[in-house]
């Protein structure tokens, strides 16, 4: 059983940044590919980005692609999101979420089996 809690969302300006962190319990923490995802009010949950285990690949949705960095540090049971050059399409409720299953990155939400609670950012215009 793994549980994962954000933080780090709040309210920011457009063209603002904000920093994403997903703490997780459990002792196999690093062999997860954890992820980001997001849901706008009224919207489907969204693939935001992943990482491998190690860390070594990482991907994005193409609407965050240059603006967010997902890294994580296996030391800390810590996965992270950057986000910079916020805009208000970014304003969502974000989930992190670990898939312990092997093999390479997915960005189908059915394939992660624990999901944290989510935590709120808010971009303004």
């Amino acid at each position: 059983q793994v549980q994962l809690v954000e933080s780090g969302g709040g309210l920011v300006l457009a063209g603002g940044s904000l920093r994403l962190s997903c703490a997780a319990s459990g002792r196999t923490f690093s062999s997860y590919i954890m992820g980001w995802f997001r849901q706008a009010l009224g919207k489907e949950r969204e693939f935001v980005a992943a990482i491998s285990w190690s860390g070594g690949s990482t991907q994005y949705a193409d609407s965050v692609k240059g603006r967010f960095t997902i890294s994580r540090d296996n030391a800390k049971n810590t996965v992270f999101l950057q986000m910079n050059n916020l805009n208000p399409e970014d304003t969502a409720v974000y989930y992190c979420a670990a898939d312990r299953t092997i093999g390479g990155i997915r960005q189908s939400g059915f394939a992660y089996e624990y999901w944290g609670q989510g935590t709120q950012v808010t971009v303004s215009s």
